[in-house]
């Protein structure tokens, strides 16, 4: 079920009020438009609330909503002018309407038409925006269409036919030749062909495959349980299925790790009732993903032990400091000193990494002050860093729910990267805020900013961008570990970022624990 606006934020001065806010809180959540209001009064407009209407035209559910800015909507495709009108409606706090491309959680594109007026108090301040959206992409579409139609030619129709008569033998010979397993299949799971990789990696051949249910291909060793719900489900649909994995252990080849990937057949715009099933062999893939962890997390507890030795000695060593040492002794144990803690960090985080691919780390959710573990992070950072000015806004006083050690973690990791990636700044700007049912921050520095084909990856293990391998040292754990966190207390991190001006990297976690996105 979808979840309603946080009622607990306003406050009622009669019963007649309140029944009119609840009829009027039903209304919205009955609404067939998506509807959202944004906190004008906030940096950057967050979102406070999101009617169910919204989560369904958009895929994302709503923990996944809260706290971001509307143009996350519109995901790389930021080169329309509508996101200016919409930009230079609220700096103007007018009304706007607009028509703009937006896209839904699974990455299909929709047109949202766009109704956007601002919120006055009863002073005439504008405090928030509220926005009424509706799918038109479906008009859309048939406007291109018919310009298409009109375009087309019919003496352009026998050079089309030669056209496809090319096409498909180019594209029947890349099929034949790529190192993927290929079928095609009928609306009853037949097979209609079946690529050169697929008879060569399943051992079977091209009489005993053709014109055959899959399901009863090499004495039913293809019966798989998961491999039916995957097909089940794309026909009836226009969606495809990506990524979906299914082991099984086959006759004569053993095991298989296999990663599906089926879409229905478009020709020409127009759906057949036929399936591509793309099957892509992760076995070995995975077993040496497997290994590699498995290295890593016995080489990170190997080396855990002989620094705490080294550790202990050096703090020995400092106490049994002489007198009469000299400032180069002080020198030298000092950075002595900063390398093993500097290696005792990066070995944390190598077995924090450990934990989580072993599904391990552990997360200790209770109760406590957000606002103040803020604080005391930016401070315990602050008091390392010269360099920079970390300046702070906004208040939060509520309790959360949640690990507090480890949420520190996240907010310490995202202070240190950009005081790290701003060499040529002096200041990081911090910000936290109550939205809705959420808690948020947000960490801003002037610094190199982050390419736009890098943005998506910047949270993927051992991921750096090219420009940083040359410039800084790191292994690109951090941030995939804060995401990891930030996860399993059901919030979402996330970063915006324009190339040469900077980085603002926010996550959201919810006030009273976990939430679930399943709706």
């Amino acid at each position: 079920m979808f979840t309603s606006f946080n009622k607990k934020a306003f406050d009622y001065s009669d019963e007649a009020v309140k029944r009119d806010f609840e009829l009027l809180i039903k209304a919205l959540d009955s609404s067939v438009s998506g509807i959202i209001i944004t906190d004008h009064k906030q940096p950057d407009n967050p979102i406070i609330y999101c009617n169910a209407a919204f989560e369904k035209i958009t895929g994302y559910a709503r923990a996944e909503i809260i706290g971001h800015n509307c143009r996350f909507l519109q995901g790389k495709d930021r080169a329309q002018q509508a996101r200016q009108r919409i930009a230079t409606a609220v700096e103007q706090e007018k009304e706007c309407r607009v028509e703009i491309r937006n896209y839904r959680k699974n990455g299909d594109l929709f047109w949202n038409e766009l109704y956007m007026s601002p919120v006055r108090d009863a002073s005439g301040t504008v405090t928030h925006f509220i926005g009424v959206q509706n799918d038109v992409t479906l008009r859309k579409n048939a406007e291109r269409e018919l310009i298409e139609q009109k375009a087309l030619m019919e003496k352009r129709v026998e050079e089309r036919t030669a056209e496809l008569r090319d096409s498909e033998a180019f594209l029947s010979s890349i099929i034949q030749t790529v190192r993927e397993s290929l079928l095609v299949l009928d609306p009853d799971f037949r097979v209609l062909s079946a690529n050169n990789h697929f008879l060569r990696t399943f051992k079977v051949n091209s009489q005993e495959t053709v014109g055959m249910p899959l399901y009863e291909l090499g004495n039913h060793q293809w019966d798989i349980a998961r491999l039916k719900e995957l097909l089940i489900k794309i026909l009836p649909t226009n969606n495809p299925v990506i990524d979906f994995e299914v082991e099984h252990d086959f006759p004569h080849i053993g095991r298989k790790l296999m990663l599906l990937n089926a879409y229905r057949v478009e020709l020409e715009g127009q759906y057949k009732d036929q399936i591509l099933l793309a099957i892509e062999d992760i076995t070995e893939k995975r077993d040496i993903e497997r290994r590699k962890d498995d290295f890593l997390s016995i080489a990170s507890h190997e080396l855990k032990t002989p620094l705490t030795t080294v550790k202990g000695f050096m703090q020995m060593l400092g106490q049994l400091r002489p007198a009469d040492a000299s400032e180069r002794y002080d020198m030298i144990f000092g950075k002595v000193t900063l390398s093993i803690d500097r290696l005792n960090a990066l070995i944390s985080e190598l077995l924090d990494v450990s934990r989580i691919q072993s599904g391990n780390i552990e997360i200790h959710h209770d109760f406590f002050d957000f606002g103040k573990a803020v604080l005391e992070a930016v401070e315990s950072i602050q008091n390392t860093s010269s360099s920079h000015q970390i300046e702070v806004s906004g208040t939060v006083e509520v309790e959360v729910m949640g690990d507090e050690t480890h949420i520190v973690q996240v907010i310490t990791n995202l202070l240190s990267n950009a005081i790290k990636y701003s060499p040529d700044a002096d200041k990081v700007s911090v910000h936290m805020s109550r939205v809705s049912d959420f808690v948020k921050v947000s960490v801003t520095d002037y610094g190199l900013g982050i390419a736009p084909e890098d943005q998506s990856k910047v949270f993927d293990r051992f991921f750096r961008g090219q420009e940083l391998q040359k410039r800084f040292s790191g292994m690109g754990i951090g941030l995939y570990i804060c995401d990891q966190i930030v996860k399993s207390h059901g919030g979402t991190l996330w970063v915006d970022s324009v190339l040469g001006k900077g980085s603002t990297f926010s996550f959201t976690i919810p006030v009273n624990g976990q939430q679930s996105n399943e709706q």
